[in-house]
């Protein structure tokens, strides 16, 4: 085992306290679920996992460091993930409500999945984040450096998947109550548009 038990428990601790502490992805998840149901939400936290995977791959290549000395780049990212959420909120505003199910299926899950990897990737703060957390857990002395990064990195990830398919399935109950109400509809897809504005802003205006 490359990583001791005692510090195992440690991390798992603290990752578990993180996950559960309402962020970005989850927003996102939760207008996903809100406006298209469980399943939608559910594809957007499996893109929000594959995209912290492309994450976990490029602190392990030391991209990170290219991001924290370079202020440029990271906001040509965190204003990239703004404007494609915008973009995100802005359809689902428009979508009529009686196409709203069928937009679940088939084309609507794989899109719910690409925005998810795409507001991931472009939320410089992850890859920065992770950068920050998982090294401080590796000790080298146990060897196999690489590897223990990949296993934290995979176990928080794992943590984090958990909770937000949670609040899909919590935010999907909600949606598909609502929905059978043409004002309520309308109410949702305000809401849903609002939750993902919002994370556009605070993408859009938080720093390093």
């Amino acid at each position: 085992m490359p990583i001791e038990w005692s510090d195992l428990l440690v991390f798992m601790a603290a990752a578990l306290a993180l996950n559960l502490t309402p962020g970005n992805d989850m927003m996102y998840v939760l207008g996903r679920g809100l406006s298209g149901g469980a399943r939608a939400g559910i594809a957007g936290s499996l893109g929000v996992a594959t995209g912290s995977l492309i994450h976990l791959a490029l602190v392990a290549l030391g991209v990170a460091v290219v991001l924290a000395e370079h202020p440029l780049v990271f906001d040509a990212m965190r204003w990239a993930g703004a404007a494609y959420l915008l973009w995100v909120a802005f359809r689902t505003l428009t979508m009529p409500t009686s196409l709203r199910k069928a937009k679940v299926e088939g084309r609507g899950l794989f899109a719910a999945w690409r925005d998810g990897v795409i507001v991931n990737v472009f939320n410089p703060k992850t890859i920065l984040f992770m950068f920050a957390f998982l090294p401080p857990f590796v000790r080298p002395e146990n060897g196999q450096a690489l590897l223990q990064l990949f296993i934290l990195g995979m176990l928080f990830n794992a943590g984090g998947t958990t909770v937000n398919i949670s609040v899909a399935f919590l935010a999907g109950g909600m949606g598909e109550k609502l929905a059978t109400n043409a004002r309520l509809a309308r109410a949702l897809s305000i809401a849903s548009a609002s939750v993902l504005a919002a994370l556009a802003a605070k993408l859009a205006l938080e720093r390093r």
